[in-house]
């Protein structure tokens, strides 16, 4: 009853009614508007089922409160962690609890014991990062670790990759607290067999006594239908309860998706923490050749065997986060590689495994100089950055594949199969036959060791013959399983995708026995209703994200997303390049996503915005979604740090569709006053020189800064950079020796107008380095040269346009002859080799592009080749380095580290840290300024202040240095004062590190 009053949806009063009855009762978020509604139907499969309504529950008491309001009014309950589900566990069409914002803590820790009890929300790697302190771990490290909550996982039984030593989850639970449907709290764990019967006491006796009379009953079944693989994740775990002395109910649990209870704790098994490893990474020739060695591998007992094949390694040469650890571990072509990771009590063991892989591969025929089909060898790393490197593609395998930026995708749904390692090779080359059948190729990576590889055929689930084929595909893959005594899914669970086919899988016996728990559990099919029993089908098109009817309009685009398929010309094939999983919800490492950090909300994540601007186009939102003011709040913590372009495995770039966003909306509503202020600065900063005392007045008055908060939106906490008389003038000249190596010096309008210090001391250190440095005119004889940059930050595309005309007309003499073009400000340079090319393709704007670069990538660029002579003086200090996020996305921060490190006696010291928060005018904005503050203090201003006070802080962002200042009241330096400073050492004359100099 409850699952078909779901579907049908209700009335509009009653679903009113419902939310109004949870936000009075629930403290926690409540939500019900479309655009919500919408980021929660889709999860990291193909499936889209829009949920009735979403409750994130501050406590467990909330979450329990939600779920009996819910029984209450007979609407079913799916629990949701981190929405990475592959097969589409984690969508339904009733209440969604999400675990994953406030239920995430560790609840008691036992050092001495190895356990621990958390809350379902805890993120795997957050849980480590606690525990590494104490030397342990929790094992089961799946690829999503940096967002998988361990709720997810248990309903999941997930496995990773180390499974070969250290097993799945369900080895790893101790026990597991949940509430029934009903409302009922019970305790799984471990059960006496003869107190089930004897114990009248116990609370769940009746159900525990049923649980394993089922088991006993069906014991024979059980043995005769499983699966014996380690990796078999479908079905209920009913072999938990065949007789034994103790049974563990937790893991008849452990695997059941949400369907059976609410899961409430979990207590898990700790393991002391991984010392020195190795990794030896085997190529092969072919991939046949490679599978068939798996079996062979094993044998040295290592801790994990892991599959890159050939389609893996060239799109990953394609993603620039990747292409240096490819360059540095992968020889010549292989069809295949095997990454074999040794993990021993000491390093000299360690290194005895590596030879002995290295005599094994000879010894099945492998070397550097056979043969293609015997063609291969090991190259051995022993680096522990490297090996993390290795470790960080590998378990990007899955978002590696769905970088591909064509209709047509790989597509999870045999992706996780599990045969016996000795018909690994034989399975995988009958299983691309059966691809090659239906018109399509397969992509292979993953767990060789288990023989569990993520295989995914390349399909447009747009297509109905497409549709067709994956259901052909799906039929006579599980049948090749079944044939090798294998298992439907070795990691990724049933959901929508597998549950049918258990009756194949399991025989109608234990299905019936499934369905038995199923109603023994959840009489009223009220918790994730249609996951393991009583299946749609798992080719049903009206579940699917691109449903028949999908369509993108072609609306009109203001940037170049031609490189993408699709309608609006490649903006649809952009934004569907996110395939929700989920990477930017790290919580730590890198940039992305730092506003999702900051609120921990699925709408503030890049994921959210993709979803979002993916129902916007297609219509599903409603008219004049694009521009609508429930989209400008979904961007509106976006700080367009450009880290998904970088960071996310798939490439979604959502600051360059901010600006669609943006200029959508200035075309239908016209700018605010903020808007106009911060997209017109470049217009009036050369007026505001003149006055400045005036145009500053603003920070000196409390009654003004009231008035500016209430109507520009501009907060009164903040000080507006100080505009000064003295700006930076380019005036077409040139300073250094006539016959010196010609550069071209780009003063940005942030530093031209507020920090000329820095433009003077990077043409000190430009010219007492021998170069001849241009400052260009603007060709035009106006303005100064401007990158357009807030005119985008407004939506004022055909702007920023013009600017980039004057700027690629002015510099085009230059590029053509080969003169660099170097800047200071990482979002101004950066500019010029993004979004310009995405708002002109003319060959003058490539040229200019071309020759861009940062002040230090040019610096370090000329030291590599022997061309740098600066006459640098000792610094006795340390210098603690905050990275733009621009400079993270195009690879352009380890510049700044090496540039610095030239300067004798200086310590360099990288600040681990995400965005500043400031962002550009961001971190102005009285609704975003507590948000601004709060990444600023999840690492970066916490590292500042724990600096010495004579130590450097350098950034080189003009957002940072303020963010800096007034969080921290501290100071930051543009790396190119440093350098000056460290001249003036050597040199004390010129340029000072306080300003003066070339004018």
């Amino acid at each position: 009853m409850a699952q078909q009053k779901a579907a049908t949806g209700n009335a509009t009063a009653q679903d009113s009614a419902l939310a109004l009855r949870l936000r009075r009762e629930v403290s926690g978020d409540i939500l019900f508007n479309p655009f919500d509604l919408g980021r929660y139907a889709t999860d990291a499969s193909f499936y889209q089922i829009k949920p009735l309504g979403v409750v994130v529950p501050r406590t467990m008491d909330d979450a329990l409160r939600a779920m009996a309001i819910a029984r209450d009014d007979g609407y079913i309950v799916t629990p949701r962690g981190g929405g990475t589900s592959q097969c589409g566990q984690t969508v339904n069409s009733g209440i969604v609890v999400d675990v994953s914002k406030y239920l995430n803590r560790i609840i008691s820790l036992d050092v001495e014991k190895r356990t621990c009890v958390v809350e379902p929300g805890i993120v795997l790697d957050d849980l480590n990062r606690q525990l590494k302190k104490h030397g342990l771990w929790f094992p089961v490290d799946v690829s999503t670790a940096s967002r998988a909550t361990i709720g997810g996982m248990a309903g999941n039984n997930s496995c990773g990759g180390r499974s070969l030593r250290y097993g799945t989850m369900r080895d790893n639970t101790i026990s597991m607290d949940a509430a029934l449907a009903d409302g009922t709290l019970l305790h799984f764990g471990e059960v006496p067999r003869d107190m089930a019967w004897q114990n009248t006491e116990m609370p769940g006796r009746d159900l525990f006594r049923d649980m394993l009379a089922l088991g006993e009953r069906e014991a024979a079944e059980i043995a005769a239908r499983f699966p014996h693989v380690q990796r078999r994740v479908g079905g209920y775990n009913l072999d938990a309860l065949t007789p034994q002395p103790v049974n563990n109910m937790a893991h008849l649990l452990v695997g059941s998706e949400g369907t059976l209870a609410f899961t409430t704790r979990v207590e898990l098994k700790l393991w002391p923490l991984i010392g020195a490893k190795v990794f030896g990474v085997c190529h092969f020739g072919s991939f046949y050749e490679a599978m068939d060695a798996t079996q062979h591998l094993v044998k040295l007992k290592p801790i994990a065997v892991e599959l890159v094949d050939s389609t893996m390694v060239a799109l990953g040469r394609d993603i620039a986060m990747f292409r240096p650890t490819i360059e540095a571990v992968v020889k010549g072509e292989p069809e295949a590689l095997l990454v074999v990771e040794f993990a021993e009590a000491d390093q000299g063991a360690n290194l005895a495994k590596l030879k002995q892989l290295g005599d094994l591969m000879g010894d099945l025929g492998f070397g550097w100089d056979q043969p293609k089909r015997k063609w291969g060898g090991v190259v051995e790393v022993i680096e522990p950055a490297m090996q993390a490197a290795i470790t960080d593609f590998r378990t990007s395998g899955l978002n590696v594949m769905m970088s591909m930026k064509q209709e047509g995708k790989p597509v999870s749904f045999v992706e996780d199969c599990a045969v016996p390692l000795p018909h690994l090779a034989d399975y995988t080359e009958r299983l691309n036959k059966v691809f090659e059948k239906h018109g399509t190729r397969g992509t292979m990576y993953a767990h060789a060791s288990e023989g569990c590889l993520h295989v995914r055929p390349v399909l447009n689930l747009k297509l109905d013959k497409d549709v067709k084929a994956m259901r052909a595909i799906a039929e006579e893959a599980f049948a090749m399983v079944r044939e090798y005594k294998g298992s439907h899914s070795g990691e990724h669970g049933d959901g929508i995708v597998r549950s049918e086919f258990h009756a194949q899988m399991f025989g109608e016996r234990i299905i019936h026995a499934f369905e038995e728990v199923k109603e023994r559990f959840d009489p009223d099919n009220t918790l994730n209703p249609g996951k393991i029993v009583h299946p749609p089908k798992m080719d049903d098109r009206s579940l699917f994200r691109y449903a028949p009817g999908y369509k993108v309009e072609n609306i009109k685009t203001v940037m170049d997303w031609s490189a993408y398929p699709g309608a609006a010309g490649g903006f649809q094939g952009a934004v569907e390049m996110c395939n929700n999983n989920g990477a930017c919800r790290k919580l730590e490492g890198g940039v992305m996503c730092p506003s999702y950090r900051a609120t921990r909300n699925e709408k503030d994540v890049t994921r959210g915005r993709a979803n979002t601007l993916r129902l916007a186009i297609s219509g599903q939102l409603g008219p004049d979604a694009l521009s609508s003011d429930a989209m400008m709040d979904t961007m509106k913590l976006c700080v367009s740090c450009k880290a998904c372009r970088h960071e996310c495995p798939t490439g979604v770039d959502m600051a360059k569709m901010k600006i669609e966003v943006l200029a959508a909306r200035a075309a239908t509503h016209g700018l605010t006053l903020r808007d106009r202020l911060v997209g017109y600065l470049p217009h009036y900063a050369g007026l505001a020189s003149r006055f400045p005392w005036l145009a500053n007045l603003r920070n000196r008055s409390g009654i003004l800064r009231t008035l500016f908060e209430r109507i520009a939106g501009i907060s009164a906490k903040r000080d507006l950079p100080e505009f000064r008389s003295d700006v930076f003038a380019p005036g077409g000249t040139a300073f250094g020796p006539d016959n010196g190596p010609e550069v071209v010096l780009f003063a940005d309008t942030f530093n031209r107008a507020y920090e000329r210090e820095n433009l003077d001391a990077a043409l000190r250190v430009l010219v007492d380095g021998g170069y001849r440095v241009h400052l260009p005119r603007a060709i035009d004889g106006g303005r100064p040269l401007c990158c357009g940059r807030t005119f985008l930050s407004a939506g004022l595309v055909d702007n920023a346009k013009a600017e980039l005309k004057r700027v690629v007309e002015t510099l085009i003499p230059f590029a053509t002859r080969g003169v660099p073009i170097v800047g200071l400000e990482p979002s101004c340079l950066l500019t010029l080799r993004d979004e310009m090319l995405s708002l002109r393709s003319d060959e003058a704007a490539k040229k200019v592009s071309a020759h861009a670069l940062l002040f230090e990538e040019f610096l370090v660029r000329e030291a590599e080749t022997g061309q740098l002579r600066l006459p640098l003086g000792a610094i006795d200090k340390s210098a603690h380095v905050h990275g733009h996020c621009h400079q993270k996305s195009f690879g352009a921060f380890a510049p700044v580290e090496k540039i610095l490190r030239l300067v004798p006696g200086l310590k360099v010291e990288k600040i681990e840290s995400s965005c500043c928060g400031m962002a550009g005018a961001f971190g102005y904005g009285a609704d975003t300024y507590d948000v601004s503050i709060e990444m600023a203090e999840a690492s970066l201003l916490p590292a500042v202040r724990k600096a010495a006070d004579d130590a450097l802080i350098v950034a080189d962002g003009t957002s940072c240095r303020h963010q800096i200042k007034d969080g921290s009241g501290r100071g930051a330096l543009h790396v190119a004062r440093v350098l000056a400073m460290s001249l003036n050492s050597n040199v004390k004359t010129g340029v000072t590190a306080e300003g003066g100099g070339h004018r």
